[in-house]
């Protein structure tokens, strides 16, 4: 992303994971209420006849009725099990991109990196992150899920560490990797979409005359990446978050079908807005914090 044309990283990889984990997280405070809304969104079923309005209408609305009927701190749900998924899967997928898009093409390549090749690396990293983070992101999805219960019903789990033990004594360490499958899928796909498409953009960007390598062409290819990262990875997006907030699916093709079956094809599309303004909003702030931040690191090392 940060690279030359020919793919090779001008910082070392303990470099490159630490700029990766710090920009995600900050991507993720900033855009996280966003996130909770696309959640509840998703999770939200469709209203049978004689059912009152969806409760939750909208990106702004939801944003409106949380922070309404539960406090505007709620937007900040899953901030913790968030904070811990990017630095793992953020460092992970983006800082073993580089180094993996080198392998794929071989130490003798000279030239621009194919673009299959791009995705291909993306989609590697992406399933090996969450492969690791997937905890993480259970945790993150059930608090998020969680909205405002009735006077005297305590709370399924009082923080990101209680639920992780909670999880673990109720239902077992492999529940917390209850919705791997999608998981994988999604984040790989997305991690495609997102890192390949970022690159092949900057790559383009950078050839059209005037264009250099500043915050104007991080601002559009971050934006780029949001749009295509949206587009693509919204089904399976959606099934992994019913997957984690609902255990009554069995698995990722029972899930996938009783919500085609229940809600139709455009529920693959729930929250797309909300997805869109959080995976949007999430590439620009990441991108430009990630391509300062390596350059800093790149000082750093430079002069030491």
């Amino acid at each position: 992303m940060v690279a030359d044309s020919k793919g090779k990283s001008d910082i070392s990889f303990a470099g490159t994971f630490a700029s990766s984990a710090f920009a995600a997280c900050f991507a993720e405070i900033c855009t996280i209420p966003l996130d909770t809304a696309k959640v509840r969104l998703q999770l939200q079923k469709k209203a049978v006849v004689g059912d009152v309005l969806p409760k939750y209408r909208g990106m702004l609305g939801t944003v409106a009725t949380i922070a309404r009927e539960e406090g505007m701190a709620s937007l900040w749900k899953g901030i913790v099990p968030g904070l811990h998924r990017q630095c793992v899967f953020g460092g992970l997928r983006i800082g073993l991109y580089e180094p993996v898009k080198n392998f794929y093409v071989g130490s003798d390549f000279v030239g621009d990196v194919p673009l299959t090749k791009k995705i291909l690396a993306a989609l590697t990293t992406g399933a090996i992150g969450i492969t690791v983070a997937n905890p993480t992101d259970l945790v993150k999805v059930r608090l998020q899920a969680e909205g405002k219960l009735p006077p005297g019903v305590p709370r399924r789990y009082s923080g990101a560490l209680n639920a992780y033990s909670t999880i673990v004594r109720q239902e077992g360490v492999g529940a917390l990797w209850t919705g791997i499958g999608p998981n994988i899928a999604r984040n790989a796909i997305i991690n495609a979409a997102e890192l390949a498409s970022y690159d092949q953009v900057k790559q383009t960007i950078l050839k059209i005359p005037g264009f250099t390598d500043n915050v104007l062409t991080h601002l559009l290819s971050g934006l780029g990446a949001g749009f295509f990262a949206v587009c693509i990875g919204s089904p399976v997006d959606v099934v992994k978050s019913r997957m984690m907030g609902d255990s009554t699916y069995k698995s990722t093709i029972d899930c996938f079908i009783k919500t085609l079956r229940n809600d139709g094809p455009l529920a693959f599309y729930k929250g797309f807005i909300p997805n869109f303004g959080r995976l949007g909003s999430w590439n620009v702030i990441m991108f430009l914090t990630l391509e300062q931040a390596k350059k800093f690191v790149k000082k750093l090392e430079s002069s030491s």
